[in-house]
């Protein structure tokens, strides 16, 4: 179990889509990363990234991880660009934390487009 995890990640709803015990609507899905559309869009494309490999927060995130940092930024450029959100832009969110609004024990990124994004979000 990772350091301020939850649930452990036998227990952990985004480690058992990204072992496919539970279904999700899929968008892209290689060896360290999954794609798949949010359950609740908050917006009319939103899509959720997560790590297949077990990481409860991004303050777990250490210097090794820069290889994995850098493969999940170059899957939300490309996914942005395959829907065209490329063209008018998007919102790249990281939720951490309570207060941050992390509701899911595992790193996530929340990939969000197809409307015009309000500042301050949240």
């Amino acid at each position: 179990m990772g350091k301020g995890c939850l649930f452990t990640m036998s227990e952990c709803i985004f480690c058992r889509i990204a072992a496919g015990e539970l279904s999700a609507d899929i968008v892209h899905e290689d060896d360290r990363v999954m794609v798949f559309k949010d359950t609740s869009p908050q917006a009319p494309i939103h899509f959720l990234l997560i790590p297949k490999r077990h990481i409860s927060t991004l303050l777990e995130l250490g210097e090794e991880d820069g290889g994995l940092l850098t493969h999940i930024i170059t899957v939300l450029g490309r996914v942005a660009k395959e829907y065209d959100l490329d063209k008018k832009g998007f919102r790249t969110v990281i939720n951490t934390g309570e207060e941050g609004g992390q509701t899911v024990g595992h790193l996530h990124f929340h990939l969000l487009g197809g409307r015009h994004m309000q500042w301050p979000p949240g």
